[in-house]
């Protein structure tokens, strides 16, 4: 069965009808396409380019300001470099956060707090991020009202969690080609779901590969679209919703013979210590609630740190045994007893 995901402008949100179709929507698919964002051109022009800019210098630049170097989870990581579900990912990226000072003797998700790494080789990339980020802020801020108010609640009832220091990350991410005659497998990414709230995913033209997973198990294509982000309910607004809206699962297929392709996530999150609000919601909602996911392999916490360390943990082992050694090896033996 093809399917295609579903095209919302933001305009529409303004009526009841535009708010209970991104509520319906996002039931059940779970992702769809935003236009009419008002985000400007040269700025999504700009933040590519520095993107591009940033995977063609030296690697001796790139490794300059390599993850490993960061307690915080920031910087780059080379091809190979991050895992999904115990596998390689057939990409590399820098993974950018809110510049802050760490906080005084945190410890556990509280370290995710603190100062990214910047190229000195390209001091343009830090001024383009932030304009975006900033930018995206606004638009993420306005999509989650809408959702709340089209889910039968005060439109304001998420907007104290991310009022101080919102824990919102962007990756920008380069998967190159891979040769016809590469090692076996096709794992862009593997199969997983965004640890927080919502995601906004800008992708280049040509950049195939992505694929959302289906109620009946099978995946559908998700193409770039002009003008347009790719937007996706992330597993806090599971939690939120008791289910409702689900987190879906996605993936990026990188098989050989797959041209480069090149992403930049933005990652719309709570502050670190928020415990994301419940919603009560309206009877004929509630009994369409499939209730929250529970795996045993991936447990979904209300504190948003709590969730992100669960999955920034497992994505960088490296960094994980260089910074927090104890908690590693307890993992570890726990895991394997």
């Amino acid at each position: 069965m093809k399917t295609v995901l579903p095209v919302i402008d933001l305009a529409e949100l303004a009526t009841a009808e535009g708010r209970a179709r991104l509520r319906d929507i996002t039931h059940e698919v779970g992702f769809f396409y935003l236009v009419g964002h008002g985000i400007d051109e040269h700025l999504i022009s700009q933040v590519q380019a520095a993107a591009r800019a940033f995977f063609a210098l030296p690697e001796a630049d790139k490794l300059s300001v390599a993850m490993i170097n960061s307690p915080h989870f920031r910087g780059y990581n080379r091809l190979g470099g991050e895992f999904t579900n115990g596998q390689v990912d057939w990409r590399e990226q820098i993974d950018i956060g809110p510049e802050r000072q760490p906080v005084p003797g945190a410890d556990g998700y509280l370290r995710l707090q603190g100062p990214n790494q910047w190229p000195t080789a390209l001091p343009e990339l830090r001024t383009a991020v932030n304009e975006y980020s900033d930018a995206l802020a606004d638009v993420s801020l306005r999509l989650l009202q809408n959702w709340a108010a089209g889910l039968g609640a005060d439109r304001h009832i998420f907007d104290n969690a991310f009022a101080e220091l919102p824990a919102t990350l962007i990756k920008l991410v380069r998967y190159p080609a891979r040769p016809e005659a590469a090692v076996a497998g096709d794992q862009g990414v593997g199969a997983h779901k965004d640890s927080g709230v919502l995601t906004l995913l800008l992708l280049e033209p040509g950049s195939a590969g992505l694929q959302v997973e289906a109620t009946d198990g099978s995946w559908i294509d998700a193409p770039p679209r002009a003008g347009a982000f790719v937007v996706n309910v992330g597993e806090m607004l599971e939690v939120a919703t008791g289910g409702y809206l689900r987190a879906t699962r996605h993936r990026v297929l990188t098989p050989p013979g797959a041209a480069e392709r090149l992403s930049i996530p933005y990652f719309y999150s709570p502050a670190l210590d928020a415990v994301i609000p419940t919603i009560e919601l309206p009877r004929a909602l509630a009994d369409k609630a499939r209730g929250v996911e529970q795996d045993p392999a991936n447990p979904l916490f209300t504190t948003y740190g709590e969730n992100t360390w669960k999955s920034r943990t497992r994505a960088h082992p490296d960094v994980f045994a260089r910074w927090y050694p104890a908690e590693a090896k307890a993992r570890a033996e726990n895991s394997s007893a």
